[in-house]
């Protein structure tokens, strides 16, 4: 029994020793970090262009008197956004806890 004991204070020692290491970036990390403001900026530029689209089709429903299905579009596209441009903040209040 007392060799289970000193095996498990050898390890808290080794383990007291670590100390704290300063943090590191992985290896090819700034080209995922680019690729991750690419997709952002992709995501951004395709909902600006789908209010846009909505829009437009907004208007010429009104004009041509059809039934009205783009304010759904604006809608869907303006949630979209929110949910896009808060994504980091969602993740980090996720793998934070």
């Amino acid at each position: 029994m007392s060799i289970i004991l000193a095996s498990v204070g050898d390890a808290f020692t080794t383990l007291a020793q670590v100390g704290n290491p300063t943090p590191e970036a992985p290896p090819l990390s700034d080209k995922i970090m680019q690729f991750v403001r690419y997709i952002t900026w992709f995501a951004l530029l395709s909902g600006i262009i789908a209010i846009i689209y909505a829009g437009g089709r907004f208007a010429w429903e009104k004009w041509s008197g059809s039934g009205l299905q783009s304010p759904k579009q604006i809608a869907g596209a303006m949630i979209g956004g929110v949910v896009a441009t808060s994504a980091g903040t969602i993740m980090n209040a996720v793998l934070n806890i």
